[in-house]
């Protein structure tokens, strides 16, 4: 089994490239017929780690839409802080706009109650989230999750966009942690 090697942590595959492909499909006909014939939404990609995840689905988005960016954190390591800060403000304007937050992954879910509000604070029309991945067993927040591609265990993964303190990012498949201590 392929293991990477990360600061002082061992990770092994557990969601191989293909798998993560072929769940964007699904996820991208599925918004391919909810956006059919409306408006041309915004989609706010959560950097650093949704970059790989937005780019591949909107390579199978079959409707207008426009992309901005945002970068705002809430790790440390390997848990969550429950801060959120953001690093790079938005840049679209986003008044009356159907607006689609695109995120990596969604667990604790502070990062999206954060968005979600200061998006509609900003006077969005609507705001949707689109995940990668969820953790329902970590998420408890109101905000509903539209859009997700997979569900996974409450585990801590890295690769596809997803880093441990900045590595990891470049892989093509997800690893998750390698507890077996071999």
């Amino acid at each position: 089994m392929e293991r990477i090697h990360l600061h002082d942590k061992t990770f092994r595959i557990c969601i191989p490239h293909s798998d993560i492909q072929k769940s964007i499909e699904v996820l991208a006909a599925k918004m391919n017929k909810d956006f059919e014939g409306k408006e041309k939404p915004l989609f706010v990609s959560v950097l650093n780690g949704s970059f790989m995840f937005t780019s591949d689905l909107l390579k199978n988005l079959t409707f207008q839409c426009e992309l901005s960016f945002i970068k705002v954190s809430s790790y440390a390591g390997t848990s969550s802080t429950g801060e959120i800060k953001e690093i790079m403000g938005l840049t679209s304007e986003v008044k009356g706009r159907s607006v689609i937050i695109v995120e990596d992954i969604v667990d604790t879910g502070a990062t999206i109650v954060e968005l979600h509000k200061m998006l509609m604070d900003k006077g969005a029309g609507e705001v949707n989230v689109c995940t990668l991945l969820l953790k329902p067993e970590a998420y408890k927040k109101d905000v509903k999750i539209k859009y997700v591609a997979m569900e996974i265990p409450n585990d801590f993964i890295v690769g596809y966009g997803l880093d441990y303190d900045e590595l990891g990012r470049q892989y093509k498949d997800i690893y998750v942690l390698d507890t077996s201590g071999e």
